[in-house]
């Protein structure tokens, strides 16, 4: 079964300095027919304005990825971490017992856009960790890249869930087929561009979810990205 997720049905919330569209209910978008999706809790597609950003803030049990489409995001938290995120990169922070964390767009007149994610983890109660990585030699060269796992494997970076994702960039008429496991579940969240999945069309900002379905046959009809994840039913 897939069932399609158009880019404007979306929440919407617009601060001036952010932009943010969310997949799922957050902050004071609610809508109980998309609360996630498996332990896939949050996507929000953000937009911040140079010079603006996230002030410290807390969080705790959960799984915190980002991923910068462009612009830079600086990072900084209560671990002592302190870095700068660029397209291509993936971040991932382990909220565990409890950690504060800011994000910056330090590029005056420049838009950073990245997306948030957020997965409940499968254990409460984890020691905080961070972990981030260029995966853009990766997404240059290979049709789909293991980003996130439960185990770093693929070169992936680990996370507390059974829960992996994965990003694809294809070229206008190049095709991916992504199999799809027995009690496991799929979104897809188009970056940009369009794609058919099994005959299924989606455009930027576009998502379909799907289960038992085997396999998901994905045809660009442009130049496009996206991010896959597999998820336990």
């Amino acid at each position: 079964m897939l069932t399609i997720r158009k880019s404007n049905d979306r929440g919407l919330a617009e601060h001036g300095w952010l932009k943010s569209r969310h997949t799922f209910s957050f902050a004071e978008y609610y809508d109980p027919q998309h609360m996630g999706f498996g332990p896939l809790r949050v996507i929000n597609e953000d937009r911040i304005s140079g010079g603006t950003g996230f002030d410290t803030h807390p969080h705790r049990d959960m799984e915190i990825i980002s991923y910068v489409i462009s612009g830079a995001l600086r990072h900084k938290d209560s671990m002592g971490n302190v870095a700068l995120i660029k397209p291509g990169e993936v971040q991932r922070m382990s909220a565990g017992t409890g950690v504060f964390h800011s994000e910056y767009n330090e590029m005056q007149g420049e838009e950073t856009h990245f997306f948030q994610i957020w997965i409940m983890p499968n254990k409460r109660g984890v020691a905080p960790g961070y972990g981030q990585k260029s995966f853009e030699k990766e997404l240059d060269s290979q049709k789909l890249v293991h980003v996130i796992s439960p185990d770093g494997k693929d070169g992936s970076i680990g996370i507390h869930q059974d829960a992996d994702m994965y990003i694809s960039r294809l070229k206008n008429s190049e095709s991916l087929t992504f199999n799809l496991p027995e009690q496991r579940k799929l979104w897809i969240q188009l970056v940009k561009g369009s794609v058919t999945v099994n005959g299924e069309k989606i455009e930027t900002g576009d998502a379909i979810a799907a289960q038992d379905i085997g396999k998901a046959d994905i045809t660009a009809s442009a130049d496009s990205e996206m991010i896959l994840f597999e998820l336990p039913a």
